[in-house]
């Protein structure tokens, strides 16, 4: 009976040292290569993007990123951060769009921006959330990069303005 009570202390401690992630996302060993804790790294080939914990580990959620000739890689920082952005289409978007509105309101189902958004220094691309969640794991996008609205919730909570973002092929 001691045994499992010292079991279930140590069990309690573990878990309280390990960061609460969303549902998709997963705690993972990370090789930080002179990534700094609290860095954005998006990985285009694995459709991952790691939020970097310091100590060997991150924060790995699935993502879209973008197509063939839309892949972005470089390195900025977040911006802005918005809840419920709205949405207008770029003109290379509307270009192949034309008929998308010029401005989908935030919160509106059709907006691609999902729940939140994290635009990036530049303000070409964006983190984002996003009304398609069958898009997550693919090369979809323009150039931003999209997750699972429960993901981008997570991440929203976890990152502040001027957090480095990395973007690698």
């Amino acid at each position: 009976m001691r045994i499992a009570l010292v079991f279930s202390a140590v069990l309690v401690l573990f878990v309280s040292l390990v960061p609460s992630v969303s549902d998709a996302a997963e705690l993972v060993g990370f090789q930080n290569r002179g990534f700094r804790p609290g860095t954005i790294v998006i990985k285009n080939s694995e459709k991952r993007l790691y939020l970097v914990l310091g100590g060997g580990r991150a924060i790995r959620y699935k993502v879209a990123v973008g197509k063939r000739g839309k892949v972005w890689t470089g390195q900025t920082y977040i911006d802005g951060k918005y809840v419920k952005p709205a949405w207008s289409p770029s003109a290379e978007v509307h270009r192949d769009h034309p008929s998308l509105p010029d401005v989908i309101a935030g919160g509106a189902p059709n907006n691609p921006m999902g729940v939140a958004a994290l635009t990036l220094n530049g303000g070409k691309y964006a983190i984002h959330g996003t009304n398609r969640p069958g898009s997550i794991g693919r090369a979809v996008s323009y150039g931003c990069i999209r997750m699972a609205n429960s993901d981008i919730t997570d991440l929203f909570q976890r990152v502040g303005l001027r957090t480095p973002v990395i973007a690698v092929p």
